[in-house]
């Protein structure tokens, strides 16, 4: 039997590398053995790049506390070029077996930013979820809501900061522009790393030195009361939307980063999300596809949304590598609409390998 070896890549230098792994994990796991091989290479956090023995890594608790990466006796480079093999043992300098297509499971920064999407061009294979643009842009909030807004999309009112601005920002000034409460973080991190609910002046400049530990661009944005409800997109020119869930954040918190991946009693999940009627779940589900549209995000992508009370709705962000943990959205979401796990894990990878066709058939020389 041929089976499509696909090259799951895990980790990374991002502050969400634990996450990572716990995704790699359940995909691992998950992936139908009838038709796929599975290769795991570890990204440490100082970006070296590893062979993973399947067996031990596999063996270890879902845990973001402890999990980590286990194998480090085979050091992986890379070799640039249109024609495999493109990994290389650094130690004999033996070129490993080919994957025929990527999974990059990479949460966070040079891994969900375009950054890994330009390496994975570079060395010609196709992988899971948006490709460079899509990625790069979903993940900068700022350049994000302004595209949103440039299609008419609806999101929740903002302002924006660099690093060297710090010193010039007012309390009085922000306040001016957006309502209370008010949220601070990072343009460009995800899993709500970074991020600070602000109720009055006294958090507010703490809440801006947290973001600037994790990007040298800040988004502050206004609070908007609603239920978080959230959609999973799925398809490359054709995209779909799933049933729709709802996030309960902690009394008088927010969805953060414990709330999602530790303390899962902090926040309630719920599938389907209650009480929406036929028209709202078409509203979501077709608002959901047009942001993706807007912002280049073909494969995989899950949009989060606020429901206000008066029935609006405003996007809140796009998330092109959502967590594929045992309590994460977008598998669940796709599960509930009929998807099974391994079947959803099946079509990512055959829209990667689609993808990839349909550019492969592109003309790269001029004519004279």
């Amino acid at each position: 039997m041929n089976l499509t070896r696909v090259a799951i890549l895990m980790g990374g230098k991002s502050s969400e590398h634990e996450i990572s792994l716990i995704s790699a994990m359940n995909i691992t796991a998950a992936l139908d053995r009838n038709r796929y091989e599975p290769v795991l290479f570890g990204i440490s956090k100082d970006g070296r790049w590893f062979l993973q023995d399947e067996q031990a890594f596999m063996a270890q608790e879902m845990n973001p506390k402890t999990v980590r990466l286990v194998s480090f006796d085979k050091p992986v480079g890379l070799v640039p070029g249109a024609q495999p093999p493109h990994f290389m043992d650094l130690k004999t300098g033996e070129m490993l077996p080919e994957p025929a297509v990527v999974f990059g499971i990479l949460h966070g920064t040079n891994g969900e930013d375009g950054t890994m999407q330009g390496l994975l061009h570079q060395i010609n294979l196709p992988f899971v979820g948006p490709d460079v643009a899509g990625s790069a842009v979903a993940m900068d909030k700022d350049l994000a809501k302004r595209l949103l807004n440039e299609a008419g999309i609806p999101n929740a009112p903002f302002v924006v900061y660099q690093k060297h601005e710090r010193s010039s920002i007012s309390w009085s000034e922000v306040t001016s522009k957006l309502q209370l409460p008010l949220f601070v973080k990072p343009a460009r991190q995800g899993s709500s790393v970074g991020v600070s609910k602000v109720k009055g002046e006294n958090d507010f400049f703490n809440a801006i030195d947290e973001a600037f530990r994790y990007d040298t661009k800040i988004l502050i944005e206004q609070g908007v009361v609603g239920r978080e409800i959230e959609c999973a997109v799925l398809g490359n020119a054709e995209m779909a939307g799933s049933a729709i869930g709802e996030v309960v954040p902690p009394e008088g918190g927010f969805y953060d980063y414990e709330a999602k991946y530790i303390d899962a009693d902090g926040a309630k999940l719920y599938l389907p999300a209650p009480g929406l009627d036929d028209s709202t779940i078409q509203r979501v589900q077709k608002m959901a596809v047009k942001a993706c549209q807007a912002l280049a995000c073909e494969g995989l992508t899950r949009v989060d949304f606020f429901l206000q009370p008066d029935g609006q709705l405003l996007v809140n962000e796009l998330n092109t590598l959502p967590g594929f943990t045992k309590i994460s959205m977008y598998p669940s979401l796709w599960r509930l609409s009929g998807i099974a796990y391994p079947d959803l894990i099946h079509q990512l990878l055959q829209l990667a390998i689609a993808r990839k066709a349909e550019q492969d058939a592109l003309s790269t020389q001029k004519e004279f």
